[in-house]
C-alpha cells in the first residue's frame, strides 16, 4: 500500500470523529492481562487499584496505550472470551482494601510466589464481600440507585441469572427447570421476592467494580494514558445475555473456524452466532447497549475476530466436538453478502461510541473485510511473525511495509511469546496439519516426516526442516509428487523453510544463527517492531520483560492461552514480580529508550 498522509485521511474516514481524541500520531502500548499483574497490596490476581501501578509502569517506560483482555465477569474456564456476561464485569478484580475490616491474611495461602493465579480466591473474595454487604446501609444510597437505573438494560437480568445460576447448583441456563429456563414471569417474580438480597448484592458488586474502574480510568486521562479495551465479537451460550435475549442467537450453531495451516481440524468455539436479523429489528440496541458501558472505561475498543461481522464459521452444535471446525459453513453462506452484512454492522459500532475501534483481522480475511477497515479508518494487527510476502518473496516485510493503518504487535494473548516462537516454531510446520495432508494424498507421513524434518528440533506439535531440503525439487521427490498435485506441501515449505535464516539476515545479525533467543535478538526484534510504520505499535508485557532476566527458564512455559485446550494455566499466568518491583527494574530504561527511539512518543 503506497504511503499516506495518515492526518489528512483519517480526518476524512468514516472513523473521523472517533480519532479525534486519540490523534494520529504513532503511539506505543503495552499489552497487560490484568490477571497476569500482583502488588502488595492485591490478594492473589491484580485488582483495580493495581491498573494505577500499571498505568504509572507505562508512563515511566513511554508507552501511552495500556491494552486490557476482556474484563467481563468470567465462567468456569475463566476465559475472558468466553464470559457470562458482555457489560458485568469481574468481581475478582475488586480491590479491597477499599473495604474496612477485610484482612488480606486469609488469602496468604493463594499469594505464595505462585506462576498462576489460583482462582479459588473469587470465592473467598467473594463471601468476604458478601459479609461486608449485609454490613452496608444501602437505604439512602443514591448513586447506587442512579447506577441501577442508567444500566437497566442488562444489570437487572444478570443479577437474577447469577441467582438463578447459583440456585441451580451452577448448572447452565439451558438445564434449569422450564419456568425459569424460559423466563416464565410469575416464576421469575416469585423467585426475585424470595431472593431479593443476593440479587442486590450481585448488583451492588457491579457497582463497586464500575466506580473502581472509572476511578482508574480517570487516573489514566490525568497522565495522557489511553485504555484499550477488548470486545468479544461472541459470547458463552451460558451467559445472562443469551438467557435474556434468546431471539438474538442461533442456538443450533456453535461458532469457530475453519481448517488452516497453524489448525489442522480449525476451531470449534462453542458460543453461538448471531440472529442478526433479529437484533436489527430491536434497531442494534443490544450492540449500543455494550458500546455505553464499555466506553465509560476505555478509550480504544479492540473487535475481537472482526470477520466474524461479515460472515463467521457456523458450525452445527450437535456435530461431533472432536472434528472441530471441519463441519462448518460460512454465515451468511452467499459471498456476495458479506461486504453489505460488515459494513453495516461497522457502521452502527462506529456511529454509537466515542471510542476509537481497533479490529483484530487475523487469520484468512476476504478482500471486502480488508477494504472496509480500510475505508473506514479502522486499523487491524499486523503481527510480525505473520507479516510477510506470502506470494513472491516468501519473507518478512520490512518496518516500511507494515500497514500504516495498524496495530503492530510482536505476540499476542493466543500465541507463543517472541522468544518461544523464535526457538520452537521459527521455520516449522504444523505436525498435525502436515499429518492430515499427507493422508488426504496417500502419503506415508511416517517415512517421509524422517526425510523431511530434524526430529531434534521438532517440538511441541511443530516439524522443523531438515536443512537437508533445501529446494523444492527435493521436497517433491520425497513426496513422491509432482508440482502441479503437491501445491500446498509446496506453499507450506517456501513460506516456513528458512524462516528464521531469513529474520536473522533481516535484523542485520551477525555470526552464526543460534536456536535460543538471546536478550539481544529479543531487542533487535522489539526495535525493529516499534520502528515499523503503523500508527500503533503493542507488545505483551512477556515479550518487553524478556529483554532482562526475569523470566527463568523455558519460554515456551510462559503463555497466556493455548487455543483449543482447557488447562488450569490458561488464563493465569502471573508475572514473576510484583509491580512494585517492577516500576524500579532497570530494564525500564531500555524499554522507555527503545520507544523513544522509534518516535513513539
Amino acid at each position: 500500500m503506497p504511503e499516506l498522509n495518515l492526518q489528512d485521511y483519517l480526518a476524512k474516514s468514516i472513523s473521523h470523529a472517533n480519532w479525534k481524541n486519540i490523534g494520529s500520531k504513532k503511539r506505543a502500548g503495552v499489552l497487560i492481562p490484568l490477571f497476569t499483574v500482583h502488588s502488595k497490596n492485591s490478594y492473589g490476581v491484580g485488582d483495580l487499584r493495581d491498573l494505577k501501578l500499571i498505568i504509572d509502569w507505562a508512563k515511566l517506560t513511554a508507552n501511552s496505550i495500556i491494552q486490557l483482555l476482556p474484563m467481563n465477569e468470567v465462567g468456569p474456564l475463566f476465559c475472558p472470551y468466553d464470559a457470562l456476561s458482555s457489560f458485568a464485569l469481574e468481581p475478582a478484580y475488586l480491590c479491597l482494601k477499599d473495604f474496612p475490616g477485610i484482612s488480606g491474611k486469609k488469602f496468604n495461602s493463594l499469594l505464595a510466589d505462585a506462576d498462576h493465579v489460583d482462582y479459588a480466591l473469587k470465592a473467598q473474595k467473594l463471601q468476604l464481600l458478601w459479609n461486608v454487604y449485609l454490613a452496608t446501609d444501602l437505604a439512602e444510597a443514591l448513586p447506587f440507585e442512579e447506577f441501577q437505573r442508567k444500566n437497566a438494560y442488562w444489570l437487572t437480568d444478570f443479577a437474577l441469572f447469577k441467582v438463578l445460576k447459583e440456585y441451580h447448583q451452577g448448572k447452565p441456563w439451558y438445564e434449569w427447570e422450564q419456568d425459569f429456563k424460559y423466563r416464565q414471569t410469575e416464576a421469575l417474580r416469585e423467585f426475585k421476592q424470595d431472593n431479593i438480597e443476593k440479587i442486590t448484592f450481585q448488583m451492588w458488586l457491579q457497582w463497586m467494580l464500575f466506580k473502581q474502574f472509572k476511578e482508574a480510568s480517570a487516573y489514566a486521562a490525568s497522565n495522557n494514558i489511553f485504555i484499550k479495551g477488548d470486545l468479544p465479537v461472541l459470547v458463552s451460550r451460558d451467559s445472562a445475555d443469551v438467557w435474556s435475549h434468546l431471539e438474538f442467537f442461533k442456538l443450533d450453531f456453535a461458532a469457530g473456524a475453519p481448517p488452516d495451516m497453524y489448525a489442522s481440524l480449525g476451531q470449534r468455539w462453542g458460543m453461538p452466532t448471531y440472529n442478526w436479523e433479529a437484533i436489527a429489528l430491536d434497531n442494534y440496541r443490544y450492540i449500543k447497549e455494550k458500546l455505553k458501558y464499555a466506553q465509560e472505561f476505555y478509550n480504544i475498543l479492540r473487535i475481537d475476530h472482526v470477520v466474524g461481522l461479515f460472515r463467521i464459521w457456523s458450525i452445527p452444535y450437535h456435530a461431533p466436538e472432536v472434528n472441530q471446525g471441519l463441519n462448518g459453513v460460512f454465515d451468511p453462506l452467499d459471498e456476495h453478502l458479506w461486504n453489505e452484512h460488515g459494513r453495516k454492522i461497522l457502521s452502527v459500532l462506529v456511529e454509537n461510541t466515542k471510542m476509537l475501534l481497533c479490529a483484530e483481522d487475523l487469520g484468512v480475511i476476504p478482500k471486502c473485510c480488508t477494504d472496509t477497515l480500510l475505508e473506514f479508518g479502522i486499523p487491524g494487527n499486523d503481527v510480525q511473525r505473520w507479516v510477510k510476502d506470502w506470494n513472491v518473496r516468501h519473507d518478512f516485510l520490512g518496518p516500511g511495509e507494515y500497514r500504516q493503518l495498524a496495530v503492530a504487535i510482536l505476540s499476542t494473548h493466543d500465541t507463543t511469546n517472541w522468544k518461544a516462537w523464535w526457538q520452537y516454531e521459527a521455520g516449522t510446520v504444523d505436525a498435525a496439519l502436515f499429518m492430515r495432508k499427507c493422508n488426504e494424498r496417500k502419503i506415508d507421513f511416517a517415512k517421509v516426516s524422517l526425510k523431511l524434518f530434524d526430529e531434534t528440533l521438532s517440538l511441541h506439535g511443530r516439524l522443523r526442516w531438515s536443512k537437508e531440503i533445501d529446494t523444492i525439487d527435493k521436497l517433491l521427490w520425497e513426496l513422491g509428487k509432482h508440482k502441479e498435485e503437491a501445491k500446498d506441501f509446496v506453499n507450506f515449505y517456501e513460506n516456513t523453510y528458512g524462516e528464521k535464516e531469513k529474520l536473522w539476515k533481516i535484523l542485520g545479525c551477525t555470526g552464526a544463527m543460534t536456536e535460543a533467543a538471546s536478550d539481544e535478538l529479543l531487542a533487535k526484534i522489539i526495535q525493529f517492531i516499534l520502528n515499523s510504520r503503523s500508527v500503533f505499535c503493542i507488545n505483551s508485557i512477556r515479550d518487553y520483560l524478556g529483554l532482562a532476566d526475569i523470566f527463568k527458564g523455558d519460554p515456551y512455559q510462559y503463555r497466556v492461552n493455548v487455543p483449543g485446550t482447557i488447562s488450569p494455566k490458561n488464563w493465569s499466568l502471573r508475572l514473576p514480580l510484583g509491580l512494585e518491583e517492577l516500576l524500579k527494574h532497570p530494564v525500564n530504561k531500555l524499554i522507555r529508550k527503545m520507544i523513544v527511539d522509534s518516535d513513539r512518543i
